[in-house]
């Protein structure tokens, strides 16, 4: 299983005007966490809770759709393209990045054992989908449409360009070419999806997107290119198995929730950076800080005092960032707490050749580049201590699926546990429903003429303030 080293948020090693006495904090917090897990779990079955996700580790026959429409595409596509924006992407995007060979599309078919190349397109801007749309064979490129809505306008504005180009290249073939992740029963995906044949797979009720990796949402693109969902559902399953226990200190996602929960709270420590020491892994920053910003970010706690909170996430990657955040984190101010995770074993081993021994560089020869990276974490972890900056570290074993899977399950019930600890909803986000509606303004959606004559005056109001120059 992972480890969770929180030694250095410690009284003992940063000392206490920045640091916990944790031995106190876990006895004193002891029956409030063993209230919180219990209740989460009774809380998972009820509808409207949105604690769907934590019975994703146990939904056997969605993996057997998931794997049975692999094996019936095997071959036929060149391209895996991936249409969704949040956490219609962010997951899928952070698991294959880590899992696949690295560089994996600019490998041969035989390097990539026969599997597609896949692209998440996960932004609406004109000129990437225009120079990723020139350069794919769309005869050769299954598209992969990602939204629980259907009304995404991001994702569906992507869907009717490439559906245009499609049919154009395929004609009425193109809907083989066209599998579709959505509601079961409503929204204009499905709608659409009914009426002209696309495959479709289903994202259940009460589970918002962020937490949506373990469904058909992540696990459709991660095995059309031979990553293996059952190893991922074991990670899952096994992780929900001990994370059900009730004792703080035989829990670390509940360890890791109340620390992060302390430390913002009685310390002033509401930037939380998480840095992985590993290039495959950097993307797991990206789906961790929305994961945190959209369930922690809130203006009301559920007995509706304004309180404003969340702890902002910021991402780093080791050792890449100890070369342009680091002097920040160390003599900047003491406003953050640092997540680093540590990979004990990595695939490859990759020596350093002994040569320039006459130099001021000979130590590095005869060790290896595996031994320098998890030297340079720990030398960070040490270096931050001295300036008495609370950090955690997360181990993991190895880059596999299963311990992927572990890893953000784990950090899925550390966040759900923090909302508790917050006395906030962590799973609604009202302010980016507010944005998406302002969007529909904007672009003419009908039923929404009141918001567009909202933004209007605002930008009246703003173009009268702004200074112009000839």
């Amino acid at each position: 299983m992972l480890k969770l080293n929180y030694r250095n948020t410690n009284i003992d090693v940063i000392g206490s005007e920045h640091g916990l006495d944790l031995s106190f904090e876990f006895t004193q917090y002891a029956p409030a966490i063993k209230k919180i897990i219990t209740d989460l779990n009774l809380r998972k079955d009820k509808p409207g809770q949105w604690l769907q996700w934590m019975n994703l580790g146990y939904s056997e026959e969605t993996v057997w759709y998931v794997k049975e429409f692999a094996a019936m595409v095997e071959g036929r596509f060149d391209n895996i393209l991936i249409l969704g924006i949040g956490g219609s992407a962010l997951g899928g995007l952070a698991l294959t990045e880590a899992l696949l060979k690295p560089y994996w599309n600019l490998l041969s078919t035989s390097d990539r054992e026969n599997y597609p190349r896949i692209f998440f397109l996960d932004n609406i801007d004109p000129d990437q989908i225009e120079a990723l749309l020139d350069m794919l064979n769309l005869k050769r490129t299954l598209v992969n449409v990602i939204t629980k809505s259907g009304s995404t306008a991001e994702t569906m504005a992507q869907f009717m360009v490439i559906k245009d180009r499609l049919q154009k290249e395929l004609g009425d073939d193109y809907r083989k070419a066209v599998v579709a992740t959505t509601d079961a029963e409503v929204g204009v995906l499905r709608q659409l999806s009914n009426e002209e044949g696309y495959k479709t797979f289903t994202v259940p009720d009460d589970i918002g997107g962020r937490f949506s990796v373990f469904s058909a949402v992540g696990l459709l693109p991660l095995a059309l290119v031979g990553i293996d969902v059952d190893e991922i559902i074991e990670g899952v399953k096994n992780m929900d198995l001990a994370l059900k226990n009730t004792d703080i200190y035989q829990n670390i996602a509940a360890q890791s929730a109340l620390i992060h929960f302390l430390l913002d709270t009685q310390k002033g420590k509401n930037l939380s950076v998480m840095m992985p020491y590993s290039s495959r892994l950097r993307y797991i920053p990206d789906w961790y800080a929305q994961l945190k910003a959209e369930s922690l970010g809130k203006e009301v706690d559920k007995n509706g005092n304004k309180i404003n909170n969340g702890p902002t996430p910021i991402r780093a990657v080791g050792a890449t960032d100890q070369h342009s955040q680091l002097q920040l984190y160390t003599e900047g101010p003491n406003d953050k707490v640092i997540t680093f995770i540590k990979v004990d074993n990595f695939n490859k081993t990759l020596d350093i050749p002994k040569i320039f021994e006459y130099t001021g560089i000979g130590y590095l020869g005869g060790k290896t580049m595996n031994q320098l990276l998890n030297a340079e974490l720990d030398a960070t972890t040490v270096a931050l201590c001295d300036y008495n900056r609370p950090n955690i570290t997360i181990e993991i074993p190895e880059i596999t699926p299963y311990y992927l899977a572990q890893l953000l399950y784990m950090l899925e019930i550390e966040t759900a546990i923090s909302g508790e600890l917050y006395n906030i909803n962590a799973f609604d986000q009202p302010a980016v429903d507010q944005t998406k509606n302002y969007t529909y303004a904007l672009m003419g959606r009908i039923g929404y003429e009141d918001s567009a004559q909202h933004i209007k005056e605002i930008k009246e109001l703003g173009e009268q303030q702004v200074i112009k120059y000839n």
